[in-house]
């Protein structure tokens, strides 16, 4: 269980690999990771492995194909429910795909982008860890996976990844969440995010704040998905609390710089007012030793894409 009894000094260096060594957590990083529910790892990924996400993402974004009905504003009752339809179906079934979503106000009522297409994505998801080259090596890379296995991962997954753009002026707040909210297990603990900064992450635009040791109380609210036919997309069980604005702590971080998040830590990201971006590649992993991912998760493996194993 992540956040659990920390594996012994003899565990950790039989799992990590010589040639990585630092890759690896010591015992007081692992501690205090367990206690706060995040870790930060200044420099943990080059500059030159940033520049070629970045430059991946590039070609990608120029090259992107997004059908009309998922980015346009219509204003009759019938067809917002069909575009909100539309749009819910694009997004419950890209965890397979490698997908694009905007921000909010970046289209005319006909679809047309009011600001240029790459200043107007929010993050592109749900599988670039499977399905594009530099983002798979970056994720299964020996580093990534030494440091896993320092943490004690038997069988981790990878079960979704993101790139996220964080716009300059328009980039939008994340609310005070908890991840397994949208990856739930049974237990919990199970679920843990790879945050990477691919520019620096500061209080100007947008860095991650966390409540340290606010991991360890279970999960508020559930996002589930509805059986097929059966109206909405989505829908959440329970309601997030009015966390309070003074126990948050600010994570800035420089380019390079991975944060381990916790699956039940609580955490949130401002509005990007500066004129920076904040760009980040994270995904998330499942311990599958002894788990059950829900089966009323958004996110599913699917014949195409069963969660890959970490390790390779």
């Amino acid at each position: 269980k992540l956040g659990g009894d920390s594996p012994g000094s003899s565990t950790q260096s039989q799992q990590c690999p010589a040639v990585f060594p630092m890759a690896c957590l010591s015992p007081s990083q692992l501690q205090k990771f367990q206690e706060d529910g995040f870790l930060v790892l200044e420099g943990f990924l080059s500059a030159e492995d940033c520049v070629a996400m970045q430059q991946r993402i590039d070609d990608i974004v120029a090259k992107m194909d997004v059908p009309l009905h998922c980015r346009t504003e219509f204003s009759t009752q019938e067809d917002e429910q069909l575009r909100a339809q539309g749009s819910t179906d694009y997004f419950l079934s890209s965890g397979d795909k490698i997908r694009f979503f905007f921000e909010k106000g970046v289209f005319d009522e006909k679809g047309n982008f009011l600001v240029p297409p790459e200043k107007s994505i929010n993050k592109i998801g749900h599988a670039l860890h499977a399905h594009d080259p530099v983002f798979k090596s970056i994720t299964h890379s020996p580093k990534m996976q030494a440091l896993v296995r320092s943490l004690g991962l038997q069988m981790p997954v990878v079960v979704q990844s993101m790139y996220i753009f964080k716009q300059p002026h328009i980039g939008g707040e994340v609310s005070p969440h908890q991840d397994a909210t949208f990856l739930y297990t049974e237990p919990l603990g199970r679920v843990l995010g790879m945050w990477i900064a691919l520019e620096d992450a500061t209080l100007e635009n947008g860095c991650l704040w966390f409540i340290p040791g606010s991991h360890i109380s279970g999960i508020s609210r559930r996002m589930i998905r509805a059986p097929l036919g059966s109206g909405p997309g989505t829908s959440f069980l329970g309601s997030e609390p009015c966390w309070d604005n003074s126990l948050f702590v600010p994570m800035p971080v420089r380019r390079g710089a991975l944060v381990l998040i916790h699956g039940e830590v609580v955490h949130k990201s401002e509005q990007n007012l500066s004129d920076r971006s904040r760009q980040a590649y994270t995904f998330h992993l499942m311990e599958a030793a002894g788990t059950v991912w829900s089966p009323e998760n958004w996110l599913q493996p699917t014949a195409d894409l069963p969660f890959p194993s970490l390790y390779t």
